[in-house]
């Protein structure tokens, strides 16, 4: 349950796998017998243990250059046992579910994975990620976008990052989630990146026990960019340019997190540039930004230009009339503006923005009479 310790964070307790076979080597004489506990993976890898690490990667595909660069990439390769890779390999291919074809994406990129230990390395790491309940296919997506996942402890990473994301009200399956969107979180450290951030939210007046936990699950990549060269600069612009203040900057935050990700000069300022002079006041502009967040990082060519033009010169309406309906940017301009426009037009009807376009299709034909009440 959500704000109960995560099993995985007691130091007496262990990570308890039950995907192991036994083999036993025949007692010499005047011996007894001895067994030993391998994983599935492992157990198959005899084979391959006599081939070169070169032929074995020639084998599953990959050429003398790909090899060569892999090389460079991780030092330690040269010297890895073939039949150590071929375990991690049968591992990731058989029970983790990465298809073959992105495996050999996965190795290319991070040749490291192939020397990780998959009984105290890859089956804990995975088995962790099983229990916070994130689904085996999501984790085989998550070690295709970010490879190092598999490098960091459980003890010393994963509970840890556990036990800090409860403290923001964070359930274990929002964590796995979390991971599961962007695995990069588990590289960052929680007193360099983590507090410092949640920290800065919390300066803009979020509340840390109930929206910081929100925000974190709804942008999830909010977490990996600079405070100083991205964060802090977006949140000025937006209180300073914009006009956003207080409770207005923070449902902005809460309802679109992202907008603190996005670039200053290379998208906001453009859009706030072109809304000036399209001719919102500041005013009009803050109470647009606050109603519909998107209206700052929306294609100006593509979106806001074209509906502009539309309202005022096709529909015949003052500008001022998406002030009182945001969402107007958020309506396409064929499949819902024109085609609504066309009805109405033809019905000599006429009705607020919010009236128009604030349902689907159907409520809306039922609304202006074009197809009977149930």
């Amino acid at each position: 349950q959500a704000g109960l310790p995560h099993p995985l964070l007691s130091s007496s307790s262990a990570v308890t796998l039950h995907i192991s076979v036994f083999f036993c080597i025949p007692p010499r004489s005047g011996s007894t017998s001895s067994c030993a506990e391998i994983s599935p993976a492992m157990a198959s890898v005899g084979g391959d243990a006599k081939k070169s690490l070169t032929q074995w990667l020639g084998e599953k595909g990959f050429d003398e250059e790909a090899i060569r660069r892999m090389s460079k990439r991780c030092r330690n390769l040269p010297n890895l046992d073939a039949g150590e890779a071929s375990g991690v390999w049968d591992y990731l291919l058989n029970d983790v579910k990465i298809e073959h074809r992105k495996l050999r994406y996965v190795v290319t990129k991070c040749p490291k994975v192939l020397t990780m230990s998959v009984n105290e390395k890859l089956i804990p790491t995975v088995q962790c990620l099983t229990t916070l309940q994130a689904k085996p296919g999501e984790i085989a997506q998550a070690i295709i976008k970010f490879p190092p996942i598999t490098f960091h402890s459980v003890e010393e990473k994963l509970c840890p990052l556990l036990a800090f994301f409860q403290t923001l009200a964070i359930s274990e399956k929002q964590l796995a989630k979390l991971l599961m969107v962007n695995p990069r979180l588990i590289s960052y450290s929680i007193q360099a990146k983590f507090s410092q951030t949640v920290d800065f939210l919390v300066g803009l007046g979020i509340d840390r026990e109930v929206m910081i936990g929100k925000i974190l699950t709804k942008e999830p990549y909010i977490m990996g960019y600079s405070i100083d060269k991205r964060l802090r600069p977006t949140a000025e612009f937006l209180k300073s340019a914009v006009g956003l203040q207080g409770s207005y900057l923070q449902r902005v935050i809460m309802n679109f997190p992202s907008i603190l990700s996005r670039d200053v000069d290379k998208t906001l300022r453009p859009n706030l540039v072109f809304l000036q002079s399209a001719g919102f006041s500041k005013d009009q502009i803050m109470k647009l930004v606050a109603g519909y967040p998107p209206v700052l990082i929306k294609s100006i060519k593509h979106c806001l230009e074209p509906r502009v033009k539309f309202l005022v010169e096709e529909m015949g309406r003052d500008k001022g009339e998406v002030v009182d309906y945001p969402q107007f940017f958020h309506h396409g301009l064929k499949r819902s503006l024109e085609y609504r426009h066309k009805i109405l037009k033809q019905m000599n009807s006429r009705c607020s923005l919010s009236e128009m376009l604030d349902c689907n299709q159907k409520k809306f034909a039922m609304k202006f009479g074009l197809i009977p009440v149930a």
